[in-house]
């Protein structure tokens, strides 16, 4: 049976992921619930559950409304702000998905806020606002320590796990890397390759690991050139990659 995993469009750059087998779809992130409900009843689809990567409204905020007609299980971090989870997911489990094959692995991956998990489902990431197309998510509730430990974490993953992340910011992210790193010639390539995609309409994302790993200055900061950049915009050394880390995700909040 054909496996399908499809970008929805939402919002104003939101994904929201469709995993899809035969009829059965499953939604992760639905912030917004028209779209969703334009995408399933385009493709003959039946939902069979919602995963919640966290809190954020732009995340969750279609649940509500795509239950009104239909009943199924929404997954999600156990937070007190997402109420509709029925399932609550702490990291580490191995969790069935009612209609589609294989098991997903849920990882715990704090930094962005403090409850945020990934699914990890036939070779592909879904890791919301933790890890990006050429960057990572601002810290609105965790920590930079968080953060960093749970992008080294998704860095041991293997070189072509797919990250179907949840926003279409990588052509800001790369603009952000090549001023990290302006001699790093994957990078250039890889801006215009997306900036080729974008102008004919045609997502950035999923990404692969292995170019996350070779342009993502935030998987990055064991780098000489990485840290020395983050060291001029410092005005200091930096002996610790997590300083390094810190100092990137601070001048991203202003770039």
């Amino acid at each position: 049976m054909t496996l399908r995993i499809v970008p929805v469009s939402a919002l104003r750059d939101n994904y929201i992921w469709a995993l899809c087998s035969g009829t059965c779809c499953w939604l992760v992130d639905p912030g917004e619930a028209a779209p969703a409900e334009a995408f399933l009843a385009r493709e003959g689809l039946v939902l069979g559950g919602i995963l919640l990567t966290h809190r954020h409204a732009d995340h969750q905020g279609g649940v509500a409304e795509l239950l009104t007609t239909r009943s199924c299980p929404v997954l999600g971090p156990l937070s007190p702000a997402i109420p509709t989870v029925t399932n609550p997911l702490r990291g580490g489990e191995m969790i069935e998905l009612a209609g589609l094959p294989g098991l997903a692995e849920i990882f715990a991956t704090p930094g962005h806020t403090e409850e945020h998990i990934a699914y990890l489902w036939q070779g592909a990431l879904f890791c919301g606002d933790t890890l990006f197309a050429g960057g990572c998510g601002r810290l609105l509730g965790g920590t930079a320590p968080q953060l960093h430990a749970s992008l080294q974490m998704l860095a041991n993953l293997p070189g072509d796990t797919r990250i179907c992340c949840a926003h279409e910011y990588t052509l800001s992210n790369l603009a952000f890397a090549a001023a990290v790193e302006p001699t790093n010639l994957a990078i250039t390539r890889r801006r215009a390759h997306c900036e080729t995609l974008r102008s004919e309409a045609h997502p950035t994302v999923p990404s692969h690991l292995r170019d996350e790993l070779e342009t993502n200055p935030f998987l990055r900061c064991d780098q000489p050139a990485v840290r020395q950049a983050a060291e001029a915009r410092a005005g200091h050394s930096l002996e610790e990659p997590l300083e390094v880390f810190s100092t990137l995700r601070g001048w991203k909040d202003s770039f």
